[in-house]
């Protein structure tokens, strides 16, 4: 593999022969652009990080104070660059572990012996390596780095951290299981991926199982066709999709330990819970606007409806129609009206850029009960865990400036602004003019 380290052009005359050369040398330079300014970025993110460190540790304190004082440093950061201090705080995360676990390969990007990707995927890989192998590591996958294109290096990279391992690989795979898990990613026209990590044995046994279920079924459905029932017509991946679902929402642990005990009920009989958002005039089937399944993404309209169908109670929210803010609930429920406007108000986390739904926060008094401070809807907002405990532990200030708007302020006197959310579905007032476009 070639190094990409200047433009190329010009040195045996050929290049500049081409029609394209001053595109190509143009091009050249945005490279050695992109290329400084990335190595300056994760040089000064990893001093960032130091930062941090250095500040919290000044007294001796360590612990919970270097970590509130590093989500301080990343959230200011965070403003500076317009994006949200967890991703901030993971690059700073990831630029020390650069600069200080791999240093050679680091000097190697500076030296544009390797690109940024090959970085990436080194730091992937050494995330399994020990410390003791590290420097050895670090010095290695500099050259398997030369000789590919960071996306076909993993392969020689996972070969190089085996071998110097000095663990087997029944040892490792223990580790490894012990991180298995759950996640699921949200994405367009109202799907997502649900993505599990799991034991090989597990995964490729789930696989086959479900592949055997599908098969069942079109069979079952192919040798009732003659009976009235219509062929299975989907695919193969769309019954072990529709399965998986089945199982996983109607069924129970193969080891439940609630059964025959004195706790409340079987793991079996635990439903999956949803918030979904929905017009009247969706539900009634006057349109086909998308609702929205609160803190996750859009959902289509005929899963509103059928879902609609299998509850019993609804609450009413009004919207106000300039502002498209909620204003007012109505629940059989009094007592919980307040809780649910709030939810309905912040949908998620009120930390700027933050998106954690607010199922999974926590309602906070903006001036504290303690002093004073009232529990009421102008005085109360959702936070999530992470910046509950910052609001509480370090300098970052906030206060509430009417209508459900916040105004953070951060240790270096920076202000900004946190708008109340506008819902992805919402009434709007008919103005006899054309049909205005939903707000998503």
């Amino acid at each position: 593999m070639t190094s990409n380290s200047g433009s190329g052009l010009g040195g045996d005359g050929v290049a500049d022969a081409s029609p394209h050369a001053e595109a190509f040398s143009v091009f050249a330079e945005a490279l050695d652009l992109v290329h400084a300014g990335d190595v300056a970025r994760v040089r000064a993110l990893t001093e960032l990080g130091r930062s941090a460190l250095r500040e919290a540790r000044r007294d001796g304190v360590q612990g919970m104070a270097s970590d509130m004082e590093l989500r301080s440093v990343a959230a200011e950061a965070a403003g500076m660059a317009r994006l949200t201090d967890r991703r901030l705080q993971g690059e700073i995360d990831h630029a020390m572990t650069v600069i200080d676990d791999y240093p050679a390969v680091f000097e190697a990007w500076a030296q544009r012996r390797i690109e940024r990707g090959h970085v990436d995927v080194v730091v992937r890989v050494g995330a399994r390596v020990p410390d003791e192998v590290r420097s050895a590591y670090d010095a290695a996958a500099i050259t398997v780095c030369e000789r590919d294109v960071p996306s076909r290096v993993r392969g020689a990279l996972e070969a190089l951290a085996a071998r110097l391992h000095p663990q087997n690989f029944t040892e490792r795979h223990k580790a490894a299981a012990a991180e298995r898990c759950v996640r699921v990613f949200h994405g367009t026209d109202g799907m997502s991926n649900l993505v599990a990590n799991l034991p090989t044995v597990i995964a490729a046994g789930m696989l086959d199982r479900l592949t055997q279920m599908g098969q069942s079924v079109k069979d079952a459905r192919a040798d009732g066709a003659g009976e009235g029932e219509p062929d299975d017509t989907r695919t193969m991946d769309q019954l072990r999709a529709d399965i998986l679902g089945d199982l996983v929402l109607g069924g129970a642990p193969v080891v439940d330990p609630t059964y025959g005990t004195d706790r409340a009920g079987g793991l079996g009989a635990i439903r999956a819970r949803v918030q979904v958002a929905v017009t009247a005039e969706t539900l009634m089937g006057r349109d086909e606007n998308p609702a929205e399944a609160v803190g996750a993404a859009l959902i289509d309209a005929d899963t509103a409806r059928e879902l609609a169908g299998q509850v019993s109670e609804w609450d009413r929210l009004f919207i106000d129609p300039v502002t498209r803010t909620p204003v007012e609930i109505d629940t059989y429920r009094p007592t919980a009206s307040m809780k649910k406007l709030l939810m309905a108000r912040d949908q998620h986390c009120r930390f700027p850029g933050c998106r954690r739904a607010a199922i999974r926060c926590e309602l906070d008094h903006t001036i504290d009960h303690a002093l004073g401070g009232h529990t009421h809807i102008f005085n109360l907002a959702h936070l999530c865990q992470r910046h509950h405990s910052m609001k509480q532990f370090t300098k970052w200030e906030v206060r509430q400036v009417g209508g459900g708007v916040l105004e953070w302020t951060s240790p270096l006197g920076r202000v900004y602004r946190e708008d109340v959310p506008i819902p992805a579905v919402c009434f709007t007032i008919d103005t006899g003019g054309p049909p205005e476009r939903p707000p998503f």
